[in-house]
């Protein structure tokens, strides 16, 4: 094992830019700061090539945490191809869209009491049931406009909804043509919602519709990148679709906070991605450890400054 690369200490100087700040980071090179500076290396390399192919997978609550508004600039940007979401960050995308709000609030509160307050909490985030309300009363409004008997995949759906949207990252997808993936859109606000409407009306999702599009994404990449922020769904779903192809991923940058010994796909490393083949074995790839709110603003700070 060599060892002629130093360590070389940090220096912070007024006026300093993210770019600055995370070059010096970079020549110090330890811990997950050093990781930090090298996604911001990887990022920027997938996202000047043309070639690529860029995924993004998103889970976590950062739509609600404000991380949204990233997103959607991103895709704004043309630097996503391929959106896979949870269904969580969707609905509350589309809270935010048809103009309600997420609220700082404390974890340091009577849980009891804000229940009857009327007021949900995601950690220090609340959001009052006024807006699931509204959401309710768009969401019934909008599958109103399918006609009975339709047979619609999730991305289709996606985009319907996105269509009636002015801002976010479902009305950005629509207006760009970006795909949006949500595997397990029922596990969420937007399937309960649209259980509901089914129940008076007849139409039906195919859960299976979307499998083509994304593989046809997968197989027609020259060069394949991947950003996850968080793991579950998302990151699984991008990843399996490659597994399906000869190749795997050349760029990978994952954001985590789980750890990698306890089994779950969320902190398992994109080195075990590489026995199976998902990610390439000469495959630039980096994992940051540390909460996504943080990391994620500052990476694609530095990324977009470069």
């Amino acid at each position: 094992m060599e060892c002629d690369v130093p360590v070389r200490q940090v220096h912070l100087k007024p006026g300093m830019t993210v770019k600055s700040l995370i070059s010096a980071m970079e020549q110090a090179g330890a811990y997950n700061g050093g990781a930090l500076s090298r996604a911001v290396s990887i990022t920027g390399t997938m996202y000047q090539d043309k070639r690529v192919t860029r995924f993004f997978g998103l889970a976590g609550a950062m739509v609600p945490a404000g991380m949204g508004g990233i997103v959607s600039d991103l895709m704004e940007a043309g630097y996503i191809d391929v959106l896979v979401s949870t269904g969580a960050n969707l609905t509350h995308d589309i809270i935010e869209a048809i103009g309600c709000h997420h609220f700082r609030g404390t974890e340091k509160c009577n849980d009891i009491e804000l229940r009857h307050d009327e007021i949900n909490r995601i950690y220090d985030v609340y959001l009052p049931n006024d807006s699931f309300i509204k959401f309710e009363e768009f969401m019934q409004d909008i599958l109103s406009k399918i006609p009975d008997g339709t047979v619609i995949s999730i991305t289709d759906l996606l985009a319907h909804i996105g269509s009636h949207l002015n801002s976010g990252i479902l009305a950005t997808a629509a207006r760009k043509k970006i795909p949006v993936f949500c595997p397990a859109v029922q596990d969420s606000m937007i399937g309960l919602q649209f259980w509901l409407y089914r129940q008076t009306h007849k139409i039906v999702v195919d859960a299976f519709g979307d499998m083509d599009k994304i593989m046809d994404r997968c197989f027609s990449a020259d060069i394949a990148g991947a950003f996850f922020v968080g793991g579950g769904v998302p990151k699984n779903y991008i990843l399996q679709s490659m597994l399906m192809t000869p190749k795997g991923f050349t760029y990978a940058v994952q954001l985590t906070g789980d750890r990698p010994d306890l089994g779950g796909l969320s902190g398992a490393t994109l080195d075990e991605a590489r026995s199976w083949g998902k990610v390439d074995e000469d495959a630039q790839t980096v994992t940051v450890y540390g909460d996504a709110t943080i990391t994620f603003p500052l990476i694609m700070s530095a990324v977009l400054e470069k």
